[in-house]
């Protein structure tokens, strides 16, 4: 009987054993139950009122924060700003949404956010921010058994980043990212960093999708901000950006250097050749001006000088110098000129006289021919009046007296004339002749062949001269040999010699060859030298 007994409990612990199942069977079986998530959702909500923050009268209501950047940038001078793609997320805890359940966190989409309470967080530098929905809002929302909430969110945020240029292109910059609460103060509502103030902004190499910077890291602080409706907690994120140079080399320090040589090139040019030099200052010119314009298109419109205007100030300052120093040396060579000119026509002033009167007009020599023509009239009929003489002179012989009268018409009276003649009437023509050859000019140097010709037949020993002008004859010989020796004597002498050139270099070229190239080195090596040895990243709030 009590074998049979036995027999009996244990098919009822079989029994037993199949109806029921194993425990963890029977909690797979409650999990696939949809009604029992529904039923926890909708006790969550019953009484709930999203209107309240967490803790409403109580305790201050901690929302902890990260970031994971996925794209940073681009950054824009002009607009002094930065976009970037994040996921933002924030953890809170709120102890209205516990629940008992087989699961351990509740997983849901983004309709389950608008029924629940959510911190009302912005971003106080940021200009325009977007909340992505395609293809559907990109929300995550999840609720745990304790009542802590995960919400995050995936946002595009343009945000402000002040910049000072005064470094540019050699400059670095902390773009903040600042964020708090709009409605709640610091005794309601305070940030933190989930991870703490390392690890909580993600940033992976990959994100950086910068064409003009360096992304080198970043910085976090939590600081407090003071208003008439509270003090608020703000978190700030600083990126840290330091400007790459590689395309103003290329665009702007290169081409500008080049020009300033160019300019330079003048200097090695002959002075003579105006067009070439005012060629190339002017053209130097107009180059610099365009650069720094175009310079100028990549930045804001700032009130100071950036390190790029000061080299190009510098180096417009060089390329206009050189195009005043070509109107210096074309000054001062033609100042030389004119000096060497005068010098020239003073050096002929002082010269002899007689070749001067070679270059005498034409109307000249026209007008002493006239005036010797009548002097020979005036000679051939005191000569042909000698009724005495018993022989007649020849007119030729007589047409050769006018040249070496008029020469020696300062030895040679009327009185003399006139005591050697015994005929009273040739006494009174000689004393007119005389007195018409002083009045006349003296012949020009040009009829040599007339003088040589009166000397040739005065030497002949004609009769009729000789007992017309008496002992005076040999004086007028003399006098007439004596100027053609005048006029014969500075066609020997060596004219004075031309000016100097003043074509090749000139001595302020010399000096600028050396002074504009050895100055504008020096002034390159300190500029580069300053600018890369110093410390040009801006310092973020925190490390101040």
């Amino acid at each position: 009987m009590s074998s049979g007994l036995s027999i009996a409990l244990l098919h009822c612990l079989c029994l037993a054993t199949c109806l029921t199942g194993p425990p963890g069977q029977s909690k797979k079986e409650e999990k696939l139950w949809p009604e029992n998530f529904t039923s926890i959702l909708n006790s969550l909500l019953d009484g709930y009122d999203n209107r309240l923050r967490p803790g409403f009268g109580g305790p201050v209501t901690e929302v902890k924060t990260d970031i994971y950047v996925t794209s940073f940038g681009p950054v824009s001078d002009v607009e002094m700003e930065y976009t970037m793609d994040v996921f933002f997320r924030q953890t809170w805890v709120d102890k209205r949404l516990k629940y008992d359940g087989p699961i351990e966190i509740l997983r849901l989409n983004n309709l389950m956010v608008s029924k629940v309470w959510t911190p009302d967080t912005f971003f106080r530098n940021g200009k325009k921010s977007v909340a992505h929905n395609m293809t559907a809002p990109n929300k995550l929302f999840r609720i745990m058994r304790n009542g802590t909430i995960l919400y995050t969110m995936r946002l595009t945020i343009s945000a402000e980043c002040p910049m000072r240029l005064v470094d540019f292109p050699m400059d670095g910059h902390a773009c903040p990212l600042k964020f708090g609460s709009y409605a709640y103060p610091k005794s309601e509502m305070i940030y933190t960093w989930t991870k703490g103030p390392e690890k909580s902004v993600e940033v992976p190499e990959e994100s950086s999708s910068l064409v003009q910077y360096d992304l080198l890291g970043h910085t976090v602080s939590t600081e407090t901000i003071k208003s008439i409706t509270g003090e608020y907690i703000v978190m700030t994120v600083y990126f840290h950006l330091r400007r790459k140079m590689g395309y103003f080399m290329i665009q702007t320090y290169i081409p500008c250097i080049m020009t300033v040589i160019l300019s330079q090139v003048s200097f090695w040019i002959n002075k003579e050749s105006v067009p070439a030099r005012t060629v190339f200052g002017i053209t130097t010119v107009l180059t610099m001006t365009t650069l720094s314009i175009s310079a100028r298109h990549s930045l804001p419109k700032v009130s100071y000088a950036t390190a790029m205007d000061w080299f190009i100030a510098v180096c417009f300052a060089f390329v206009f110098s050189a195009l005043i120093e070509f109107a210096a040396v074309n000054y001062f060579t033609n100042i030389q000129m004119e000096k060497a000119k005068r010098k020239t026509v003073k050096s002929l002033l002082e010269f002899p006289v007689a070749p001067v009167q070679r270059k005498r007009s034409t109307e000249e020599t026209v007008t002493s021919t006239d005036a010797n023509s009548n002097v020979r009239k005036r000679t051939n009929a005191t000569v042909q009046s000698e009724a005495d003489g018993g022989s007649r002179i020849d007119t030729r012989h007589s047409s050769i007296q006018p040249p070496s009268v008029a020469q020696g018409s300062s030895d040679i009276t009327p009185h003399s004339l006139s005591a050697s003649s015994p005929n009273p009437f040739t006494r009174i023509n000689a004393s007119e002749t005389l007195s018409s050859a002083r009045a006349t000019p003296p012949a020009p140097p040009s009829t040599p062949i007339l003088t040589g010709f009166v000397s040739q037949h005065a030497t002949a020993g004609s009769p009729s001269i000789q007992h017309l002008l008496g002992s005076r004859l040999e004086q007028i010989q003399t006098t007439t040999s004596n100027t053609l020796g005048a006029s014969a004597k500075p066609s020997a002498v060596t004219p004075p010699a031309p000016p100097a050139s003043h074509s090749g270099t000139s001595k302020i070229d010399k000096y600028a060859r050396i002074l504009f190239p050895v100055t504008f080195g020096a002034f390159n090596m300190v500029y580069w030298v300053v600018y890369l040895s110093k410390d040009t990243m801006e310092k973020s709030e925190s490390l101040m």
